[in-house]
C-alpha cells in the first residue's frame, strides 16, 4: 500500500507548508458525492491521529484514513499549473470510471 508525491506535489506542500509555519503534511481523502460517486478530499494536515496512516515520499508525510485506503491504495498526487489555474490532481489505479467534468470518480 503506498500514495506517492510527483516532485512538483511534493515541492508545493513543502512550501506551503514552511509559509505557514505549521502542520505536518498533507491529508488525503475520499467522500461520497457527485455523480459518479466519489470525490477526492485533500487539504494540509494539522495533527496524525492514532488510526491514520502515514506515507512519506520525498519528504513529506502523507496522512490517510485508514477507510479512505481501500479507494486510493497506489494513488499518485500531483501539482499542476495551467496558465492561471493550480490545482492537485490524482492518478488513481483503481478507479474504473470518472464523470465527464472530472471532479468524481467511481470504482
Amino acid at each position: 500500500m503506498a500514495i506517492s508525491l510527483t516532485d512538483s506535489a511534493a515541492d508545493r506542500v513543502r512550501t506551503y507548508l514552511e509559509a505557514r509555519g505549521d502542520g505536518v503534511g498533507l491529508r488525503l481523502g475520499v467522500t461520497q458525492t457527485g455523480c459518479s460517486g466519489y470525490s477526492y478530499v485533500i487539504n494540509y494536515a494539522e495533527d496524525i491521529a492514532a488510526n491514520d496512516v502515514v506515507f512519506e515520499d520525498k519528504g513529506v508525510k502523507v496522512v490517510v484514513d485508514p477507510e479512505a485506503l481501500a479507494l486510493i491504495d497506489g494513488t499518485e498526487v500531483d501539482f499542476v499549473k495551467n496558465g492561471l489555474n493550480e490545482a492537485f490532481s490524482f492518478r488513481n489505479p483503481n478507479v474504473t470510471g470518472e464523470c465527464g467534468c472530472g471532479e468524481s470518480f467511481n470504482i
